[in-house]
């Protein structure tokens, strides 16, 4: 049986895009954690950091990635700040794969400035909002098997790339 393959990353850097087309490639279930929370809440992400804090979200996250970790033949895309939390990324290390996807600032901030539902992001002061954000995670964030720099390829080779590391490492 195939390890779940993770992804994880910040905001915006492609994870559910990419996860969509890679999970049918690889023939397995997509997962989008930050979908399921937003079904379950019946809000969106920003919605409900707004009206019930920061914690009550990363509360839900936590609960939801670690129910859906232990689902089989999965793909599944974390939301932006998911891999922060230890005890996910615990098990995530002990029973998957993970890619980091990561794409330069520069086109990241360009990315988001048309992003509406992205809550800790302060529209007024993008550029340091993201590169806060960054600095405060890569260190965490490279704490995946894998580190996939996705800045100019194509969706294409960066599917292929990951298909290559997770069959490698998942046999």
């Amino acid at each position: 049986m195939k390890k779940n393959l993770i992804l994880t990353g910040m905001m915006g850097v492609g994870k559910s895009t990419i996860g969509k087309k890679l999970a049918k490639k690889l023939s397995l279930k997509f997962i989008d954690v930050d979908k399921i929370i937003e079904k379950k809440e019946k809000n969106t992400i920003r919605d409900i950091f707004e009206k019930k804090g920061e914690y009550y979200f990363r509360k839900i996250e936590k609960k939801i990635t670690l129910q859906q970790i232990k689902k089989e033949e999965s793909l599944i895309a974390l939301g932006g700040g998911a891999f922060l939390n230890a005890s996910i990324r615990k098990e995530i290390k002990n029973c998957c794969i993970s890619f980091w996807l990561d794409l330069d600032l520069k086109s990241l901030t360009s990315r988001l400035k048309v992003a509406k539902k992205r809550p800790l992001l302060d529209k007024d002061k993008l550029e340091e909002s993201v590169y806060r954000i960054y600095s405060e995670r890569k260190k965490i964030y490279n704490e995946s098997n894998y580190r996939i720099k996705i800045k100019s390829k194509s969706i294409e080779t960066t599917i292929n790339k990951i298909i290559r590391l997770y069959e490698n490492t998942s046999n």
